[in-house]
C-alpha cells in the first residue's frame, strides 16, 4: 500500500480538498474554504498545514469563533446544503465560543464541519492553558459540550483515527436527513504529529445525493387522502428550498387547487404575488395562512420541523376531523402531529403526488378557490396599510421593511435573526425570489445577521444582501462587519433602532408585568432600577470607525436617500434608522404559548393568567 507521511492535521487539509458532492449531475467540491482563529491550540498544527499545504482550501479570518459558524451556516443554507465551510479555533474558549453557533446549524437542519483545538492525547502537559479539570474523568473536555449540539461527534486521538472518522462526518454533512453540526475534537499534539496515512484516503470521492420517493402504496395513500379533502392547504417548509422545489411546488398548486402557506424557512418558496400562496402560517402568520390552517380538513407538511411558531402553539388547526401528511426527508420531522409519514425529498416526492392526483381529476371546489382569492385580497391590503407611511412622525419597523423591500432587487437578500424584526419580516416582506428570504428562526439567535449575511454574500457574490437588524443584536456580534470589509463582500445593513429589546419589552408587557429589564436606560438613582434616560448610542459612528460608510436616516425620505446612495458605495454600509418604540405589528388569528405567572400582585399578571388559561384551551394533541 503506497502511504504519504503528513501530520495529522496536515492529513485533515488534503482530505477535505478532496471531498465533492453531486446531485442532478451537478459536481462541486463540499468544503470550499475553512474559517478560522488560532491560539495555542491549532496554530502549530492546523494553522501550519493551511500555511503550507492549504492552497487549494483557502483560509478566511472572523472577528469571533461564534460569527464565523454563523457565516459557514448561512453559507450552506444559500447553497442549499451542498457546499458548506470549515471552523477551527483554539482550545478553550475558543471552542466553546462555537458552541451557538454549532445549536443553530443542528436546530436549523444545515452543515457545517467544526474543529476546535482540544488538550494534549497524552496528558503530559497537563493541566494546560484553558483546560477544564474535572473528577469524573480525566477524558473530559470543553469540547465534550458540544455532544449534544453536535450530529456526529469525535475525537481524535491518535492519527490513524481520522482514517475512519473524516469519511463518516463527511456523511453526515452530506446527508440530508442526518445533517447539522459536526464536531471533530483534535488535541493539539495529535494534529502536529506525523502519520503514514494510505494514499487513497485522499483520493478525491464524491457523495451522490440522491431524491429519494416513497414507497409506490404510500403514494398511493397520501393520494387517496388528498382527493378526498374539501379544505387542503400544503404547508411549505424550509426542505422545499433545499430540495429546489419551488417549480414543482407550483405546478401542484396550480393543478389541484391547493393554497400554499409559508414557515420561516420555508417563505419565498413561492412568490409572494403567485395566486396559490396564502402567505405566512402560524404565530407570526397573516390573515389568510391562519384562517386557512384553521379550517384545513388536510395539511400536507412538506419540509418544516412543525416547530411552535407554525403550529401556534398547537392553536393553528382547528377542525376537528383534520388529518396531516408528513413530507419530509427526516422522518422525525414527517412524524410530527401524527403525520402520515411520506419519507422522501421534497420535489421528487411532489411531482410524483401531482401526477398521481390529476389522474383522479381532484379540483377543490369553486368555493374553496373563492374563498383563497378573497382571503389573499385582504391580506395583501392590510400588508399594504401597516407598511405605508402615514405622517411626518418617527418612521414605524413596519415602514423600513416596506422601504428596504422596495428599494431591494427581484434577486436580492434580506437576513434577519431574532427579535421582533423576524415576525414582523415573515407577515410583511414580499419576496419573488426563493432565495430572497433568509432567516434564521430555527434557533432565533441574536448576532446571526452580519455574519450570516458575509457567509450569504460569500455563496452568491451576484446578489445584495440587506441585512436588518435590531440594536440590541448588532451590539451582541457587529464585529463581523470587519470580516466583510477584509474580505470586500459588501453588505447593507439596516440597523433599526428602537433602544432596547423592545420585542420581549412588549412580550413582557402584554402579559401583565411592567416594562423591566429589556430597554436599553441609565441606572434611575432613585428606584436603583434601569429606568432613566434612554442610552444614546451613535451606530452610524460606530461602524465608520470599523471602516464602512454610514447614513443616518429618521424620515422616509432620509431612509430613501441612504439606501440609493447605499446601492452606489464600494464596501459594507450601514444605515442607522431610530423607530417608533411602541408601534407595533399586530398578530392575526394566532397564538404563542408563554406561560402566565399563577401567583402575582400584579392586577395586570392575573388578567393575563386568565385569558392564557382561555387560550390553552384551544390547544390540540394530534397523534
Amino acid at each position: 500500500m503506497r502511504t504519504v507521511r503528513l501530520t495529522t492535521a496536515q492529513a485533515v487539509v488534503r482530505f477535505l480538498t478532496a471531498q465533492y458532492v453531486s446531485r442532478d449531475d451537478q459536481t462541486q467540491r463540499f468544503i470550499p474554504a475553512i474559517f478560522g482563529i488560532f491560539g495555542h491550540g491549532n496554530v502549530t498544527g492546523l494553522g501550519q498545514a493551511l500555511e503550507e499545504i492549504g492552497a487549494d482550501l483557502p483560509y478566511h479570518q472572523p472577528r469571533s469563533e461564534q460569527g464565523m459558524v454563523h457565516t459557514a451556516v448561512a453559507y450552506a443554507k444559500m447553497k442549499n446544503r451542498l457546499q458548506t465551510l470549515a471552523c477551527t479555533s483554539s482550545v478553550g474558549p475558543g471552542a466553546t465560543n462555537m458552541i451557538t453557533g454549532a445549536a443553530v446549524a443542528t436546530v436549523n437542519r444545515l452543515p457545517v464541519l467544526l474543529l476546535p483545538g482540544d488538550t494534549f492525547a497524552s496528558r503530559r502537559p497537563h493541566p494546560v492553558l484553558q483546560q477544564l479539570e474535572h473528577p469524573m474523568s480525566q477524558d473530559l473536555s470543553v469540547n465534550d459540550a458540544f455532544r449534544p449540539v453536535s450530529r456526529f461527534w469525535d475525537r481524535i486521538n491518535r492519527p490513524e483515527q481520522i482514517l475512519s472518522s473524516l469519511p463518516e462526518a463527511i456523511r453526515v454533512l452530506t446527508d440530508p436527513a442526518e445533517t447539522g453540526a459536526v464536531t471533530i475534537a483534535l488535541p493539539q499534539d495529535v494534529q502536529a504529529e506525523a502519520y503514514d496515512f494510505p494514499s487513497n484516503f485522499f483520493d478525491q470521492r464524491v457523495y451522490r445525493i440522491s431524491r429519494p420517493l416513497p414507497p409506490e402504496s404510500e403514494l398511493q395513500h397520501a393520494v387517496a387522502m388528498l382527493s378526498k379533502s374539501t379544505a387542503p392547504i400544503i404547508i411549505a417548509g424550509g426542505g422545499v428550498l433545499y430540495s429546489d422545489a419551488s417549480y414543482a411546488l407550483a405546478q401542484f398548486a396550480e393543478s389541484a387547487g391547493i393554497s400554499v402557506v409559508e414557515t420561516q424557512a420555508g417563505k419565498g418558496s413561492l412568490p409572494w404575488n403567485y395566486s396559490w400562496n396564502a402567505g405566512p402560517v402560524g404565530a407570526t402568520g397573516g390573515i389568510a395562512a391562519n384562517r386557512l390552517a384553521a379550517e384545513a380538513d388536510l395539511v400536507l407538511a412538506t419540509g418544516t420541523r412543525l416547530s411552535d411558531f407554525t403550529t401556534a402553539s398547537h392553536t393553528a388547526f382547528q377542525n376537528p376531523n383534520v388529518k396531516f401528511i408528513g413530507l419530509n426527508i427526516n422522518a422525525m420531522d414527517a412524524h410530527k402531529l401524527g403525520g402520515f409519514l411520506l419519507i422522501g425529498d421534497a420535489r421528487a416526492t411532489i411531482s410524483q403526488l401531482s401526477e398521481r392526483l390529476s389522474q383522479t381529476s381532484f379540483q377543490t371546489s369553486a368555493d374553496y378557490r373563492r374563498r383563497v382569492a378573497g382571503l389573499r385580497e385582504e391580506w395583501n391590503d392590510t400588508v399594504d396599510q401597516i407598511r405605508e407611511v402615514t405622517g411626518d412622525g418617527p418612521l414605524t419597523q413596519a415602514n423600513v421593511i416596506g422601504l428596504v423591500n422596495d428599494a431591494s432587487g427581484d434577486r436580492d437578500v434580506v437576513v434577519c435573526a431574532a427579535g421582533g424584526l423576524p415576525g414582523d419580516l415573515h407577515k410583511l416582506w414580499r419576496p419573488l425570489d426563493p432565495k430572497g428570504y433568509h432567516l434564521e428562526y430555527g434557533y432565533s439567535c441574536m448576532g446571526y445577521e452580519i455574519a450570516g449575511g458575509v457567509g450569504i454574500k460569500m455563496a452568491d457574490p451576484s446578489r445584495d444582501v440587506y441585512v436588518m437588524v435590531g440594536d440590541g443584536s448588532y451590539l451582541m456580534l457587529h464585529t463581523e462587519l470587519v470580516t466583510s470589509l477584509q474580505e470586500g463582500y459588501k453588505i447593507i445593513i439596516v440597523l433599526v433602532d428602537n433602544s432596547g429589546y423592545q420585542c420581549i419589552r412588549g412580550l413582557q408587557m402584554s402579559s401583565g408585568s411592567p416594562a423591566f429589564g429589556n430597554e436599553f436606560r441609565y441606572r434611575d438613582p432613585a428606584t436603583d432600577r434601569l429606568e432613566g434616560s434612554y442610552i444614546p448610542i451613535d451606530f452610524a459612528q460606530n461602524a465608520e470607525s470599523l471602516g464602512a460608510v454610514a447614513f443616518r436616516a429618521n424620515t422616509a425620505k432620509d431612509f430613501q436617500d441612504a439606501i440609493s446612495k447605499a446601492k452606489t458605495t464600494d464596501r459594507t454600509t450601514l444605515i442607522h434608522v431610530r423607530v417608533d418604540v411602541d408601534a407595533r405589528v399586530p398578530g392575526f388569528d394566532s397564538w404563542w404559548d408563554v406561560p402566565i405567572a399563577q401567583v402575582s400582585g400584579e392586577q395586570g399578571v392575573k388578567e393575563a393568567l386568565e385569558q392564557y388559561q382561555k387560550a390553552r384551551g384551544r390547544q390540540r394533541y394530534f397523534h
